[in-house]
């Protein structure tokens, strides 16, 4: 608890501290993104992150999920190497694309489609989207593009460039390490199957160094600290001294926040399985549609459905543990952290 919620700071100082937020669009009361930083940045408000995106030194990219990433995490990462996302074929469509948004600046893919007229491709979901638009989404994912802002939540692109790779396996290793360190510093202390999933997870972050994962995963056993409990291998930062942990608040937190993103950790820690549901079938639920684990002190003991109806926040909140506690000191958290989120939502309390 005390390396994950640290004391909140500044929106830049907490992306920079974070190195990653993982986003995702569905707002159940708010996104993922937004859920993540209220607790780590003081006074955030849902929706800052968007408001103030082409003021901060942020990008929206691959990590080991997509999300926002800071400019440090984001030149270790490029450029990227490897095959490319289109085919031959497209590479002159690629080419005049990036000519015309070096042109215009700012490009909306619905004005680059009118251009164009590339067509349509089948999507990941199995639905039709734009040519023009699958091509921007894989020359962002290159590199080759970033994101400057969104429009009623469409990427705008603008070109960018990179400073060229590192030579020499030294040089692949030191970038492929301190991308190591971002992951253990975000998600630490990790059991070593956890540090295996997401070292491989990096394959999306620089996927021109794929094949050579394995080897940082076996420096990064070498070189951080760790320790053995219960037969199980636990790593985190190498030399980390911590300060002591806040242990009286409750807090509703994100379904990707760091404290609970490891969901190996989290049945090994607190002893039942949490489980994101959004994309359940409603009938085959246990949890909600988007459950919010709650953390009691250094306990996450059940879980929180949060909805706004007529300007109210509505609050279902469930319980994995035999006893939940029922002390007045719990009921005051419970009710603090639900003003906290009233504020977060502009609500009214």
């Amino acid at each position: 608890m005390a390396r994950s919620l640290f004391a909140p700071a500044s929106l830049q100082t907490a992306l920079d501290r974070l190195g990653f937020v993982q986003a995702d669009p569905i707002r159940a009361p708010a996104r993922a993104q937004d859920l993540t930083l209220r607790h780590r940045v003081a006074g955030y408000r849902a929706g800052d992150l968007e408001r103030r995106y082409s003021e901060l030194d942020v990008h929206e990219d691959f990590f080991v999920n997509y999300g926002f990433v800071s400019r440090a995490v984001q030149s270790l990462m490029h450029p990227r190497g490897g095959p490319r996302p289109w085919t031959a074929a497209r590479g002159r469509h690629v080419r005049a694309l990036l000519d015309f948004v070096r042109a215009n600046g700012h490009v909306h893919p619905r004005t680059a489609d009118q251009h164009f007229a590339h067509g349509t491709v089948t999507n990941y979901w199995g639905g039709s989207s734009s040519a023009t638009t699958h091509l921007l989404e894989a020359m962002h994912y290159q590199g080759m593009l970033r994101v400057v802002r969104r429009e009623a939540g469409i990427r705008v692109y603008a070109a960018q460039d990179h400073e060229p790779a590192p030579q020499g396996a030294s040089a692949r290793h030191a970038r492929l390490d301190a991308l190591v360190d971002v992951v253990v510093r975000k998600y630490g202390p990790l059991p070593a199957g956890s540090l295996a999933t997401l070292v491989r997870r990096l394959r999306y972050a620089v996927p021109q160094w794929a094949g050579e994962l394995d080897r940082a995963l076996a420096r990064a056993k070498r070189r951080l600290s760790n320790a053995r409990v219960d037969g199980v291998d636990w790593f985190w930062p190498q030399d980390e001294t911590l300060p002591t942990a806040e242990t009286g608040d409750v807090r509703l937190l994100a379904p990707f926040d760091p404290v609970v993103w490891d969901r190996r950790r989290f049945e090994t820690l607190w002893g039942w399985a949490y489980r994101f549901e959004a994309y359940t079938p409603a009938a085959r639920r246990t949890l909600g549609y988007y459950a919010l684990p709650l953390l009691w002190r250094d306990r996450v003991i059940g879980w929180g459905n949060l909805a706004v109806r007529d300007g109210v926040l509505q609050a279902d909140i469930g319980y994995a543990v035999s006893t939940p506690p029922r002390s007045r000191a719990f009921r005051r958290a419970l009710d603090e952290e639900l003003d906290r989120m009233r504020a977060f939502l502009a609500l009214e309390r």
